[in-house]
């Protein structure tokens, strides 16, 4: 899966309209270069307005954060799946919904002020792209579970080395 370039079938005719529109996150996956690093920024600046706009509790954000990352996967997998199979591709990059979900998680813990939201970022995007041990391996899983998976294990290791930076600082 980490070649997106691969293609496995035709493309399809026609395109699923929900499953584009979240696939590609409203379109943050078309733009280039780095689609994914649009996807995990457009993430972030939501994470960010939301927290601002609505000014919860710190145990608030974080459960609200975690309740949309949970969210975003569950609608991701059928989304990033039909994107693929309509792509003719394994894992296409214009598909950026994964990275939402990991970006999501990378910060559930984090406060809401521009360092951290910026380290959350960093981490993330750095487990997503070198993918070390065990981001890797979930991208062998099947279809859109794959796509998504890898990028929730990146923000996982992303949200405990943030808190581990929080912690001593």
């Amino acid at each position: 899966m980490a070649n997106s370039n691969v293609q496995i079938r035709p493309p399809a005719e026609k395109k699923t309209r929900w499953a584009w529109a979240v696939g590609t996150f409203f379109g943050a996956g078309l733009l280039k270069p780095g689609p994914g690093t649009y996807g995990s920024v457009a993430a972030l600046a939501l994470w960010y307005a939301a927290a601002h706009i609505a000014q919860p509790t710190t145990t608030a954000l974080a459960i609200g954060t975690a309740i949309a990352a949970v969210l975003v996967t569950l609608i991701g997998i059928p989304a990033s799946t039909i994107v693929a199979y309509e792509s003719g591709r394994e894992d296409p990059g214009h598909v950026v919904i994964d990275e939402v979900a990991g970006q999501l998680i990378a910060l559930i813990a984090l406060p809401a002020v521009p360092g951290y939201a910026i380290l959350g970022l960093i981490l993330f995007r750095a487990f997503d792209i070198f993918k070390p041990w065990p981001v890797r391996r979930f991208e062998s899983l099947p279809e859109g579970t794959g796509i998504m998976m890898d990028d929730v294990a990146a923000g996982v290791l992303a949200l405990i080395t943030g808190q581990i930076i929080h912690h001593f600082l």
